[in-house]
């Protein structure tokens, strides 16, 4: 089954990629390697899920950003790749959780990303992963995750 297909089967569309909010680019292809700067939870164009997990951002919305920031990066890949079936596998996955003081729950909030990834792509969503707590995100996003795959 392509990824087109499964992510239909989930009840996920991919929106258009993002434009770049600054000096930089959506996705780089070097080599057999994709990689893809942070991307928000937006959606239209508006940050969703805005604020400290912990504090403004209950967990189980947290892990809904972090579903909708993996979808976006999805959407900068098929700009890039034309399609999601040359992936071949998610090699790494970091998740940036704009965290209240005392907030520890990074890494269930990053399962949202890593559960959704291995709903897709099967046993090749399956990945390394780092999720780590900040001070402060662009436009005060609650979560951000940027990602490396690699592609036939």
């Amino acid at each position: 089954m392509s990824i087109e297909n499964r992510l239909s089967e989930l009840g996920i569309s991919l929106p258009p990629a993002s434009k770049p909010a600054g000096s930089y680019v959506p996705a780089v292809v070097t080599g057999n390697l994709i990689f893809v700067s942070g991307h928000l939870p937006s959606f239209n164009g508006k940050v969703q899920y805005v604020g400290k997990v912990g504090r403004e951002v209950e967990l189980d919305r947290a892990v809904e950003a972090a579903r909708l920031c993996v979808v976006n990066s999805l959407a900068a890949m098929v700009d890039i790749l034309g399609l999601l079936d040359r992936i071949k596998r998610i090699v790494r996955v970091e998740v940036f959780v704009n965290s209240a003081p005392g907030f520890t729950d990074q890494p269930k909030v990053a399962n949202g990303a890593s559960d959704l990834l291995r709903e897709i792509f099967g046993e090749a969503g399956r990945h390394t992963r780092v999720a780590v707590g900040v001070a402060e995100l662009p436009l005060d996003a609650s979560v951000e995750i940027s990602m490396v795959a690699e592609i036939e």
